[in-house]
């Protein structure tokens, strides 16, 4: 089985999205936000990884016919991960959920300024947890402690792979591909292991 499986990988072997803890309240606060016209800003790295996790799910609300807004840091000047004067400025202009991909996971300053303003802050990351978590409106990492989803290390491009696909339902299938070889991308350039669940997403973006 396990010979099969590695030399076939099949998308249908792909855990259901909602088995990773937080990922069904945080799609229901982009689709309330969505049905009530808040604004919706994707943080994301700056590296591959970062880059392709913006684009599939900015492609993802594209589909919904919805704008969202994007921010990607400047290596440089601001460094990896959320930043607090980028976070002010980002509630300052209008932003009512902000969501990061592939970075977030140790950014309890900024959590913290986010709940302050009222700000839903959802944070999706790949990277080690600490032990005290972000107080962010929801935590998506397979890393998690209690986390039941099954593989554990997805690239930041493929949790955002699985937030998409929750998010759109039906829908998901109109820009499948297309978000599944940005997957790919992001999780090879990301050097995560080409194994199980990061296997199957390779594979078919790939081909």
């Amino acid at each position: 089985k396990d010979r099969e499986a590695f030399l076939n990988p099949r998308l249908e072997d792909l855990a259901p999205p909602d088995q990773m803890s937080g990922l069904t309240p945080a799609v229901h606060r982009l689709k309330q936000a969505v049905a009530e016209g808040e604004e919706i800003v994707i943080y994301g790295d700056y590296d591959v990884d970062g880059m392709t996790s913006i684009s599939i799910l900015v492609r993802a609300f594209r589909v919904l016919d919805y704008p969202v807004r994007y921010y990607i840091p400047d290596r440089h000047e601001e460094g990896y991960g959320l930043n607090a004067d980028a976070i002010r400025k980002l509630i300052n202009e209008g932003a009512r959920v902000i969501i990061t991909v592939d970075c977030g996971i140790t950014s309890t300053v900024e959590a913290n300024i986010c709940r302050e303003a009222g700000v839903d802050l959802i944070i999706t990351d790949h990277h080690e947890p600490h032990a005290v978590l972000p107080d962010a409106f929801a935590v998506l990492n397979p890393k998690k402690a209690g986390c039941p989803y099954p593989y554990k290390h997805l690239a930041g491009a493929g949790i955002a792979l699985r937030v998409s696909e929750a998010l759109l339902g039906e829908k998901f299938e109109i820009v499948k591909k297309e978000l599944i070889e940005l997957s790919a991308f992001g999780t090879v350039a990301d050097v995560a292991p080409l194994l199980a669940e990061n296997r199957i997403t390779f594979h078919h973006g790939l081909s």
